[in-house]
């Protein structure tokens, strides 16, 4: 049973795809007019791990995600560089799939562009307008009427009322009401222009994803994504124009999933804010990041924090989580060659116990330890696609192998044939637990024996970083069950942790 918290009700619903065993999905894509930065990816890593998620829980999943080609910023690029609109969008979609293909995250089913559903969404606004929901100016501009709407406001929560007290509206003498927003723009000098009913003019930004997703996946459809910022007013402004011109308020997305903002020195990441780019030193495109660590690396830090939590992001966090990405790797190769050594004929029969039954087997224990882990692990992204916690019980996993990896090394393990079976079932597990994570898709770098945790400290201190933040995350979901296995465990191995108003706290005893 999938829970999904809907933005929609401000809480989570038990999820009931449209039609059984389907999953659609509507992402709002990047707008090309700069290369793609570290705030960009985390929605659209967060929709790739759901994907497959849902793919590996045996849905047939469509998944849409749009580029939005035509709009003020990319214009104001163009005609900064001298050069079209068309070409500023073509350099930095190229730049986004490079960027993503980096972070393993795999292509949409399809990519629509503003620039190429242009009557589909004059088609859209001309129902508007004969419907009455929106209104055509002297200019030739054409606005949506919100008063016209009375259910306006219903995913964000907010009010006409509030919204107008102290609110940033733009000036326009045009409109009727100073919230109403643009459906279609009259033509200006030195902007790229379509024919219309109303005159030359191109689309407002709301009324394209409503269009493109309308078209692509019906009326109606399971998820609608993006970043927490779209709330207000893209997405208030794309249910409420659908809805109207479909005539039906249960029509369009019926979940609404936003992921938290990526912060960078405490501030929202947005290419658009200079001061915060001058500040990362360097350190904020997505090829930025790329050049200092590996994109599967990149990929593990996004998705450490649940997809709805905010996330600290920074070069420190990014290393950190490069030593925990290795330990994973350390358990890749460990199956690895033991898988060689079955398929080798290495297990050989045992010629001491003929009915050697699994639990008294090192092996078996730990295909016991694998599967209640990855029953853990789908439960975890069961409850609202919760990496977090996916990740530690990935994480448990390795640690086991690496326990069972060392006995047999050390001849301690004898490695008999029901052993082999086994161990290719665990191997199973940590490939199936890493393919929806979206791991291990690029070269899996070779790991040597670490040194002993008194030797480095620095390691001790950047993984309990980690396991303390997993632990924080499982508190926030208010999985007392997690956060108290944690803090157990690690009070078995000698480190006692302590809750404080400042955070937690840990030390050896």
């Amino acid at each position: 049973m999938i829970k999904v918290f809907n933005t929609m009700s401000r809480s989570k619903e038990i999820f009931k795809p449209l039609k059984k065993g389907e999953v659609s999905i509507y992402c709002c894509g990047v707008t090309p007019y700069n290369a793609p930065h570290i705030g960009n990816a985390r929605p659209f890593v967060t929709w790739d791990v759901i994907r497959r998620f849902f793919a590996k829980s045996g849905y047939k999943v469509r998944y849409v995600q749009n580029f939005t080609d035509v709009d003020d910023k990319i214009i104001k690029t163009a005609n900064k560089l001298g050069v079209t609109w068309k070409d500023v969008a073509e350099k930095n979609i190229a730049a986004y799939f490079k960027a993503m293909d980096a972070l393993n995250v795999r292509r949409a089913d399809i990519y629509p562009r503003v620039s190429e559903t242009m009557d589909d969404i004059i088609n859209l606004v001309k129902t508007l307008v004969e419907k009455d929901f929106a209104y055509v100016t002297d200019t030739g501009d054409v606005f949506y009427s919100v008063e016209k709407l009375p259910s306006y406001g219903k995913l964000s929560g907010r009010k006409l009322s509030d919204m107008l007290a102290g609110a940033r509206v733009e000036v326009n003498e045009s409109k009727r009401h100073p919230m109403d927003f643009a459906l279609w723009k009259s033509a200006k000098p030195g902007e790229p222009a379509w024919d219309s009913p109303w005159g030359k003019g191109r689309p407002g930004w709301h009324i394209e994803c409503s269009a493109m997703s309308l078209k692509f996946l019906g009326e109606k459809f399971d998820f609608h994504g993006g970043g927490s910022d779209l709330i207000f007013p893209h997405h208030e402004n794309e249910i409420a124009q659908s809805q109207a011109a479909l005539g039906d308020e249960n029509s369009f997305a019926q979940y609404w999933l936003h992921n938290g903002f990526i912060t960078i020195g405490n501030e929202k990441a947005s290419k658009s804010d200079e001061k915060m780019v001058k500040a990362t030193k360097g350190f904020f495109t997505v090829e930025e990041v790329l050049e200092s660590f590996s994109g599967e690396v990149v990929r593990l830090c996004l998705l450490q924090a649940h997809y709805r939590n905010p996330l600290e992001f920074s070069r420190n966090r990014v290393a950190e989580t490069k030593e925990f990405y290795l330990k994973l790797a350390k358990a890749y190769w460990q199956l690895e060659e033991l898988a060689e050594k079955v398929h080798a004929g290495e297990f050989v029969k045992d010629t001491s116990e003929k009915n050697f039954a699994i639990t008294v087997s090192k092996a078996g224990g730990l295909v016991e330890v694998a599967e209640r882990l990855l029953a853990n692990f789908y439960a975890a992204m069961d409850d609202d696609f919760n990496t977090a916690l996916a990740i530690s019980e990935m994480f448990e996993l390795a640690k086991e192998v690496g326990d069972y990896y060392k006995g047999f090394c050390a001849g301690e393990i004898l490695p008999v044939t029901i052993d082999g079976g086994i161990i290719l079932r665990v191997r199973e597990i940590f490939a199936e637990m890493a393919e929806i994570l979206g791991l291990f898709e690029q070269p899996v770098p070779k790991v040597t024996e670490e040194k002993k945790s008194d030797e480095n400290p620095e390691l001790v201190n950047a993984l309990m970083k980690i396991i303390l933040s997993l632990r924080q995350d499982a508190r926030a979901a208010k999985n007392w069950a997690t956060a108290d296995k944690i803090r157990d465990e690690l009070k078995a191995t000698g480190i006692v942790v302590e809750d404080t108003p400042n955070g937690a706290t840990w030390k050896r005893v």
